[in-house]
């Protein structure tokens, strides 16, 4: 009954061999977590405050606002789909019943990004968008809007980095009805230029 004992001990110290030589050799999956100040284009439906939005010039019941998330993935790509995260704004008023905030969810504007040579793609999908009567505003203010939390998105992220980042934004899902939303395709640049300072 020894010899039995010792050899299952054995086999569990040869199991547990093989597992630590396998983790030495196998690298474990990495997950890099950064919290990073996320803008939204916000409705301000359910409150008594119009913003007025000077990258805008409008004053609309809508704002860019910025709220920290916890966030892991490709970056900038993952910032950028982080500006569609659904927002129920915290409250201690009983009457504000409001359930959803962001403008992107609230409308149906999907939204994708992807990083090549030439600078990161952003692409505005409106062929889903359909927008509640209790938000009163229409889908270019809402696009607009967008773009300016992209933007503010993205500059903290960029500012310590040694090269600048080209934004290429466009409107895609476009209808006869809606087409003429393919003016707000743009490009910018964020962070430093060669030269500049």
């Amino acid at each position: 009954m020894a010899a039995g004992l010792a050899h299952h001990n054995d086999m569990k110290k040869l199991i547990a061999s093989c597992f630590a030589v396998a983790a030495s050799i196998m690298p474990l999956p990495a997950t890099t977590i950064m919290v990073v100040p996320v803008y939204e284009p916000l409705s301000l439906q359910g409150t008594d405050g119009d913003e007025a939005i000077s990258d805008t010039g409008e004053a609309l019941q809508a704002c860019v606002m910025a709220r920290p998330m916890a966030l892991s993935g490709a970056f900038p790509e993952v910032l950028v789909e982080a500006v569609r995260s659904r927002h129920r704004i915290p409250t201690n008023n009983p009457n504000y019943q409001v359930r959803e905030a962001n403008l992107l969810v609230l409308a149906g504007i999907g939204i994708d990004a992807e990083l090549g040579t030439a600078g990161l793609s952003v692409i505005m999908d409106v062929s889903q968008m359909s927008i509640p009567p209790e938000v009163d505003l229409t889908a270019r203010q809402i696009l607009r809007l967008a773009i300016v939390a992209l933007r503010k998105t993205l500059e903290p992220y960029q500012a310590p980095q040694s090269e600048p980042l080209e934004v290429r934004f466009s409107v895609v899902g476009t209808d006869q009805n809606n087409a003429g939303l393919r003016e707000l395709d743009c490009s910018f640049t964020i962070g430093n230029t060669p030269g500049g300072g």
